[in-house]
């Protein structure tokens, strides 16, 4: 118990980045539990630990991985800590400790005046045990680094979000304000290629070696025990990202990539799913309501630009890298599904087509409230909408 303390101790005095990621402000730390899940390397730790910092009341960091865990019980240790006087507990790497959703379950209702703040990069793990803990918890998910948040990281800014209605109707002014500070374009491909994780700034050749070694985890650490899938299902995940990744934007064949893979039809459609809980893929249907992972998505995309740069042994489809972008940031705030005519449906509302700079109007024509998303494109006017500008939407 003292060794955790020391650990906690140490922890807590190691500085820490001025950044703060965008999820900061939106989560309500006044409520007694708190649930962050996100992919592996995207800042939770971080976020948590920042926080943890500012509280002046008797508070502890543990790390569920230890290996303290693997022959000792949470809700004993928080026993014996809470008698000692601390009231926050920061838990991280929850999906590491098998019990963790029963012992927060107890320690919760019987620890009426403490805070518990909870973190996992297991999106399937946490999902799993949120049933005993869907009326206690509050739930907030952190994605990888907005293209703002990217520009704030690399130039020391303090960029602030833009609303989607903003972007909409006020595109132009904002464009031409930031694009007179900063090299917005040059800056809009990097982040394509190695901005979307804090990690960044190991530069290229680290950062694809991270992210794929991150992936692996992912797959065979998070995926693999927790779902009790086989060594041959998890391979099948490696190659269907291999194909994902070499494809322009991706229309599924589930039963040729059945044939494949060698596999059955719902074994694919299970993987799919599995893969986008995990953050890996995102998956596209025309409705988001009544979903199973027995329904077929529509189109298939990777979770973010970044993993077709390292997943992909050629240069990535620059349409597919669009759409994956697009996608990426707006789906944080907002609802995305595929339209009859356009490539996206935001909120039930706005239809977009994503496309580079020479693109017309004439697919979008007799759409209501549809608009042109357009790649290469500094500074847009009426439809026409600088694709980089979406990434401010958090």
């Amino acid at each position: 118990m003292d060794r955790l303390l020391t650990i906690s101790e140490r922890k807590l005095q190691a500085s820490m980045p001025a950044f703060v990621r965008y999820l900061m402000e939106k989560i309500d730390w006044n409520q007694r539990l708190i649930l962050i899940l996100g992919h592996r390397g995207v800042g939770k730790t971080t976020l948590i630990l920042q926080k943890l910092k500012t509280v002046v009341a008797k508070k502890v960091y543990l790390s569920l991985d230890d290996f303290y865990f693997e022959e000792n019980r949470l809700i004993l240790l928080i026993e014996e800590y809470y008698q000692l006087g601390y009231r926050y507990f920061y838990l991280d790497e929850a999906h590491r400790y098998a019990h963790w959703s029963t012992d927060l379950k107890s320690i919760f209702d019987i620890y009426d005046d403490a805070f518990f703040v909870v973190s996992g990069s297991s999106i399937l793990e946490l999902k799993k045990g949120n049933a005993d803990l869907s009326r206690r918890a509050a739930v907030y998910h952190l994605a990888g680094l907005s293209f703002r948040e990217f520009i704030n990281i690399e130039k020391d800014q303090v960029l602030s979000e833009i609303s989607l209605a903003s972007i909409i109707e006020n595109h132009t002014r904002a464009s031409e304000e930031l694009t007179d500070r900063f090299d917005i374009l040059r800056l809009f491909e990097q982040y394509l290629k190695y901005g979307y994780y804090p990690f960044s700034r190991m530069g290229a050749d680290l950062y694809y070696s991270r992210l794929l070694e991150t992936t692996h985890l992912v797959l065979e650490m998070d995926i693999g025990p927790f779902e009790e899938v086989s060594y041959k299902t998890v391979r099948s995940m490696k190659k269907l990202l291999y194909i994902i990744s070499e494809s322009v934007p991706f229309t599924p064949n589930i039963s040729k990539l059945a044939e494949k893979l060698e596999t059955s039809r719902n074994t694919i459609l299970k993987i799919l799913d599995m893969l986008q809980q995990a953050q890996i893929i995102n998956l596209l249907y025309q409705s988001v309501h009544g979903i199973s992972f027995l329904q077929k998505p529509e189109k298939i995309y990777l979770q973010n630009p970044n993993l077709a740069f390292a997943l992909s042994p050629s240069e990535p489809n620059t349409g597919n890298l669009r759409e994956t972008f697009f996608l990426n940031q707006v789906q944080v705030s907002h609802q995305v599904t595929l339209p009859k005519f356009g490539d996206f449906m935001v909120g039930d509302q706005f239809v977009f087509e994503i496309g580079g700079s020479n693109k017309t109007t004439q697919q979008i024509q007799g759409i209501p409230n549809a608009y042109l998303a357009l790649d290469q494109m500094k500074i847009g006017s009426g439809a026409k909408i600088p694709l980089w500008l979406f990434g401010f939407l958090y």
